[in-house]
């Protein structure tokens, strides 16, 4: 049992030491904070480029409607309202094969 302790031990230092190399991709702003299906949304945030983030959602308590990038850099996102009902949705990234709900609320209106 004490070996098992230390692997945990050393992988949770390991873990914690890559994660203060790099810092992951967050959004902390959306521009407009609401708007319409097929309109044009802008996230604002950090390492938010295509080698870190794969896709963008807006996510209700059950469903991650996936949205189409129209421009991406390590700064910001331009996508896509997708189909979805009007309603307030959060902003959701992809980041290898997890999907991350961001503290960014969207309203999508009629």
């Amino acid at each position: 049992m004490g070996s098992r302790l230390f692997l945990l031990a050393a992988t949770t230092v390991l873990t914690a030491s890559l994660a203060m190399g790099q810092a992951g991709p967050r959004v902390t702003g959306v521009e407009p904070s609401s708007g319409k299906v097929e309109s044009n949304l802008t996230l604002n945030g950090e390492n938010l480029g295509k080698e870190s983030v794969a896709s963008v959602f807006l996510s209700d308590d059950a469903k991650d409607y996936k949205a189409a990038v129209v421009e991406q850099t390590a700064a910001k996102i331009v996508m896509k309202v997708p189909q979805v009902k009007a309603g307030d949705y959060n902003i959701s990234i992809q980041v290898g094969n997890n999907i991350f709900i961001q503290p960014i609320r969207f309203t999508v209106a009629e």
